[in-house]
C-alpha cells in the first residue's frame, strides 16, 4: 500500500509538471496570437476609415466655404455630409454625393422625432409624461429623446399603433422624395405592415422595417427648425438656377405648440445626452439627433446625427451620415463631425446675421470651380 501511495503521489508531481511545461511552452504563442489578431483588427479599420469620399463629387455650385469645413470635419471617413438652408431648403452642399444620393438605409434612432411629433400631436403622452423604461427608473419626453432611451419610444409606437405611426411619418415626407429638380434623389420606403421582428415598437425606435435618406431628415429638421414650414430641398447646379433660386413649401404643419418638447428633448441630447461631441460652449447652441444601428440590409454599421444651429435665427441645418463595417461608426461619433462644422463656420464668421451674407445667400461669384 505504501509503494502504491507513493507511485500515486510522484505521478501527481509528474502531472503537474506536465502541465506547467505545457502552459509555458503554449502560452507565450497564445499571447503573441492574440495580439497580431488586435494588431490586425486595428489594421483593418484603419484601411477602412481611410478613404477619400469627396471621390467624384461635382462641387461647381456648393457653397465653398460650407464644403470646405465639412470636408474637413469629416476626413478620410466613409461618410456623408448635408447641408441646408432652413428657411429656404437650399442646399448649401453635399460632400460624398454618391453615399447621399444611394439607395435610403435603417435611419436607427433619428426615427424618433417622427415619433414624437406623432405622439403629441395624437395626445398620447405629453412633455411630462413618465414611463417605465426599467424596474426602477422613469424618463420623461426630455430625458428620452436626450438619452435615446429605446424601451420609452417602444411603448410609445405602441400606445400609437402601426397605423397613426406610418400615418405621421408619410406626412413628414417619409417614403417620398422631398426634392424639387434633383433626380438622383431616391424615395426611401413605409412599410405596409408592421415588421416582423419588433413591430411597431421596434419601428418606432429602431426605425426597423423603413428606409430613409439625408434629405428626408434634413427636410424634417429644416421643419423644426423654421416653425412647420417643409420646403422642397432645392440643390441648384447651374448660374441660371441659382440666379432664379425661390423657396417651394411642401406643407405647412401647426406643431407651434409641439415644438418646444421636441427641441428640449434635442438640445438635451447636446448638452448632456448622446450627442454632446457636438456642443461648443463658446458658439452658437445646436439641437439634434443620434442614430447608430446595424442595417442588414446592405450591410455594416450606420451612425446618423440630423441637427441644426442657432434656435434664434436658424442658418443651417446639417445631416451626417457615417457608414461602414467599422464597429466605431455611431451616432455620437457623427454627432463629433458636426460638431466641428460648427466651430468652423462660427469661426468663420459664417452665423453673423449682420454681415450681409447669410446662409445660403451665396452667388455664382464666390463659388471655386
Amino acid at each position: 500500500m505504501g509503494n502504491r501511495s507513493g507511485r500515486k503521489q510522484l505521478l501527481s508531481v509528474v502531472c503537474l509538471f506536465l502541465v506547467g511545461a505545457v502552459g509555458v511552452a503554449y502560452g507565450a504563442p497564445a499571447r503573441r496570437a492574440t495580439y497580431h489578431r488586435t494588431h490586425h483588427y486595428r489594421y483593418r479599420h484603419y484601411r477602412v476609415r481611410f478613404v477619400d469620399p469627396t471621390k467624384g463629387d461635382v462641387t461647381t455650385y456648393d457653397d465653398p466655404v460650407v464644403r470646405q469645413i465639412a470636408v474637413a470635419a469629416l476626413g478620410h471617413q466613409s461618410g456623408s455630409v448635408l447641408t441646408v438652408n432652413p428657411e429656404n431648403g437650399r442646399i448649401l452642399a453635399i460632400v460624398n454625393q454618391k453615399m447621399a444620393f444611394s439607395s435610403a438605409l435603417e435611419p436607427c434612432s433619428t426615427i424618433k422625432p417622427f415619433v414624437t411629433i406623432a405622439a403629441l400631436k395624437e395626445n398620447v403622452i405629453t412633455g411630462d409624461t413618465m414611463l417605465r423604461v426599467a424596474p426602477h427608473r422613469y424618463m420623461n419626453l426630455t430625458e428620452a429623446l436626450a438619452h435615446s432611451n429605446n424601451e420609452y419610444f417602444q411603448q410609445v409606437g405602441t400606445q400609437l399603433g402601426f397605423d397613426r405611426v406610418v400615418k405621421y411619418e408619410r406626412m413628414l415626407g417619409l417614403g417620398q422624395k422631398v426634392g424639387y429638380d434633383i433626380p438622383e434623389e431616391q424615395p426611401g420606403y413605409l412599410p405596409d405592415a408592421p415588421p416582423r421582428f419588433g413591430g411597431v415598437a421596434r419601428m418606432s425606435s429602431f426605425g426597423e422595417g423603413i428606409r430613409i435618406t439625408p434629405f428626408q431628415l434634413a427636410s424634417l429638421v429644416t421643419m423644426v427648425a423654421n416653425g412647420g414650414t417643409q420646403y422642397y430641398l432645392q440643390y441648384p447646379r447651374s448660374p441660371e438656377a441659382i440666379k432664379d433660386f425661390q423657396p417651394r413649401i411642401r406643407a405647412r404643419f401647426d406643431i407651434q405648440s409641439l415644438l418646444p418638447d421636441l427641441r428640449e428633448g434635442m438640445l438635451g441630447a447636446v448638452m448632456y445626452g448622446t450627442a454632446r461631441r457636438s456642443y461648443d460652449p463658446d458658439g452658437l447652441q445646436d439641437l439634434g439627433k443620434t442614430g447608430t444601428c446595424t442595417d442588414d440590409h446592405v450591410g455594416g454599421h450606420l451612425g446618423w446625427f440630423v441637427s441644426y444651429a442657432d434656435q434664434q435665427h436658424p442658418q443651417l441645418a446639417l445631416v451626417v451620415l457615417l457608414h461602414g463595417p467599422s464597429p466605431y461608426i455611431s451616432g455620437p461619433r457623427a454627432s463629433g463631425i458636426a460638431g466641428e462644422i460648427y466651430r468652423g463656420l462660427y469661426a468663420r464668421n459664417f452665423f453673423a446675421t449682420d454681415a450681409g451674407s447669410n446662409a445660403g445667400d451665396f452667388d455664382g461669384a464666390r463659388v471655386s470651380p
